[in-house]
């Protein structure tokens, strides 16, 4: 059941569109209460003072009320200082928003996905190590949202994965032991603890969480993967 009344709960907004004449429909992920859908009325007219806040990537804190689904927004203040997301980093940016709306069902409370996005935009921010922050938020979303991949066993024998070894991957099963795998051992622990230092164990960790995705969302395509994809190759 969703909350009635909603006081400064901390949020970003994943995505907006235009609703009538002066307003927006936000799509937010909260802290507390997972993916929520706000009416901010009147926010386009010219004399707003919170339609420059409503914006995705800005940390705020929310107030909000009403019975239905689609809540009514009520107070945006900014919640902390930020810094614009540069270059690649915005429209990476874009690609997680898109991750937690595909992923996240409305009003399912999911703090530690709240605390990963939070961690990965704080990456993205600086302009660094892009590449393996969204690796670890791919990983760690999929883990709450309880598709957790399974790294550590091979499916049939249940043994160790063996680090020289090499593997197929099964999304829905794990690891199974093959001479021509495409993954090899060590790769597929390091990936488990998040650990992509080696750059062959990144560009593995990309082509691994990209059928994950794409397995789990059966085939629908990611439309801020294609315009990545049109400009540099990190997704």
């Amino acid at each position: 059941m969703t909350a009635n009344v909603v006081h400064l709960q901390p949020a970003f907004i994943l995505s907006q569109r235009q609703y009538r004449e002066t307003s927006l429909i936000l799509d937010v992920l909260t802290q507390d209460y997972g993916r929520v859908s706000l009416l901010a009325k009147g926010v386009r007219k010219n004399k707003s003072k919170s339609a420059g806040l409503l914006q995705p990537f800005i940390p705020l804190t929310l107030s909000y009320l009403g019975k239905t689904e689609l809540k009514n927004l009520t107070d945006v203040e900014l919640r902390q200082a930020f810094n614009p997301l540069p270059g690649m980093a915005l429209y990476c940016g874009f690609y997680i928003n898109e991750l937690v709306e595909c992923f996240l069902h409305q009003y399912d409370p999911h703090p530690e996905v709240f605390s990963h996005y939070s961690d990965c935009l704080s990456v993205l921010m600086t302009g660094l190590n892009i590449e393996q922050a969204l690796r670890s938020f791919e990983l760690d979303l999929i883990d709450a949202v309880g598709f957790g991949l399974q790294l550590e066993y091979d499916f049939y024998t249940e043994l160790e994965i063996q680090p020289l070894a090499r593997y197929h991957f099964k999304v829905e099963q794990g690891p199974i032991a093959a001479l021509d795998g495409r993954f090899v051992g060590k790769t597929l622990l390091a990936i488990k603890l998040r650990d992509f230092t080696n750059p062959q164990v990144l560009g593995d960790a990309k082509i691994l969480m990209r059928t994950v995705i794409d397995v789990y969302l059966q085939g629908k395509p990611l439309k801020s993967r294609a315009v990545i994809n049109n400009m540099i190759k990190y997704l």
